[in-house]
């Protein structure tokens, strides 16, 4: 079966490849999302490494002129989705993007890619690279910390990747919906609604989305009154990660001003974390800067810290604990949500299910930890579940059953570069 399933997430990788640039998945999402492309490059390196710079190189061309990387580029305008470039109005000249951003895995991916790629051209590709991957970080650094807390804000539950998260609910409560006018959602067309998001829930991401239009998109007043703004641990201990992967890349290529900007970034966030860690629950939770509340929830985002380079004991333990808590709650790890709370939803969009993606950058903060175990049960629950429910968006940690889109790019590249039993096999 392994092979079969290798060589069916080669064909989706292929399918999804819309001329240099890959979808998601066809219908649900028409357009190159941020996070997507990043691991979609992995999937695309493990047989055809020039296509895997390729996907870095396109997303990079909707970079903003102040280093933002969007987290949607509409390479063209197709109906069959919503909110579409019109609504997001941004005047970004290159080509249409939304407003905001979405979690910088590009400089691990790329670091990633350059230690596979030995060759001239690999080092070309990461000299070109490197200037954007800095522009995007200090970007972050620059206006998702503002205030140099050492925490890195969201200003759309979109912007974090994990959308839909109860841990964003209280913070949305507080904006104002009553002027963002009738609207059409497309999602539910394709999805079965039960899966998606909520009419409130849309209502809320669309007026934040309205209060960045009114305001052009500025960086600056995003981050000084855009309504909902909260730290988030997912894009946190991700940036900490990049910062590390892009340090290592300024040493490799001479560039000593980088690597020292780069150094006081992860100095600043290895101590700025504790903002984030909820003593009560023992455990990394969200902050919301504009109402000064510590989250009480614990999401998949939770066990990032191993990946970040977190390594202190006070923050390790507990963490396992909480891991394996939740693991034995559940028949698949990771639930994008605690299951033990009441907001649990075990088919609703990233409030219980399961995502490949998650699961591969949790274990690899596990295996780098020296705790091979966990990171194993995360790899084998990623087969069982692909092997039972096929190369779906998200799946039930329950049941195991697929959810959402089908024919998913980055569950197709998670599967070719780390879930695969035909990879571990060659490996060993």
């Amino acid at each position: 079966m392994s092979a079969q399933l290798d060589n069916q997430a080669i064909s989706i990788l292929k399918e999804n490849d819309l001329g240099g640039y890959t979808i998601p998945t066809k219908g649900l999402y028409p357009y190159q999302w941020n996070w997507d492309s990043a691991f979609v490059a992995l999937g695309f390196a493990t047989f055809n490494m020039d296509r895997a710079w390729e996907e870095i190189e396109l997303l990079f061309e909707g970079q903003w002129d102040d280093g933002m990387v969007p987290h949607i580029i509409f390479r063209k305008d197709d109906p069959s989705y919503f909110p579409g470039p019109s609504v997001w109005g941004t005047t970004n000249p290159k080509i249409p993007t939304s407003g905001h951003s979405q979690p910088p895995v590009a400089a691990t991916v790329v670091r990633r890619l350059f230690e596979q790629d030995t060759s001239a051209a690999g080092k070309e590709k990461i000299k070109s690279l490197f200037p954007k991957l800095l522009a995007w970080h200090r970007w972050y650094h620059t206006y998702r910390d503002p205030e140099g807390h050492g925490v890195i804000a969201i200003m759309h539950p979109w912007e974090s990747g994990r959308d839909n998260l109860p841990d964003w609910d209280n913070a949305a409560s507080y904006v104002d919906i009553s002027d963002i006018g009738e609207y059409t959602r497309k999602d539910t067309s394709h999805v079965n609604p039960e899966m998606r998001p909520k009419k409130i829930d849309y209502d809320r991401y669309l007026a934040i989305v309205k209060f960045g239009r009114d305001n052009n998109w500025d960086p600056k007043i995003v981050a000084e009154q855009c309504p909902f703004f909260v730290a988030d641990p997912g894009n946190t201990f991700i940036l900490l990660r990049a910062d590390r992967d892009l340090l290592a890349m300024a040493e490799a290529l001479g560039e000593t001003e980088a690597a020292e900007e780069l150094k006081g970034w992860i100095a600043l966030t290895e101590k700025g974390i504790a903002k984030l860690w909820n003593e009560e629950k023992q455990a990394f939770c969200t902050y919301d800067l504009r109402n000064d509340v510590l989250g009480t929830g614990i999401s998949s985002a939770s066990f990032l810290a191993p990946y970040a380079g977190i390594r202190e004991e006070k923050y390790i333990n507990p963490t396992r604990e909480h891991f394996d808590r939740i693991a034995a709650k559940v028949n698949y790890t990771m639930p994008s949500y605690d299951p033990d709370h009441p907001l649990f939803e075990s088919m609703r969009y990233w409030r219980g299910p399961v995502w490949g993606i998650i699961n591969y950058l949790i274990a690899t903060g596990f295996a780098e930890l020296g705790d091979a175990a966990r990171a194993e049960r995360l790899r084998t629950d990623t087969v069982a579940l692909i092997e039972k429910s096929d190369f779906a968006e998200y799946f039930d940690p329950i049941t195991g059953e697929g959810a959402g889109g089908n024919s998913f790019s980055w569950t197709s590249a998670i599967w070719l570069t780390w879930a695969t039993p035909s990879l571990t096999a060659k490996a060993a």
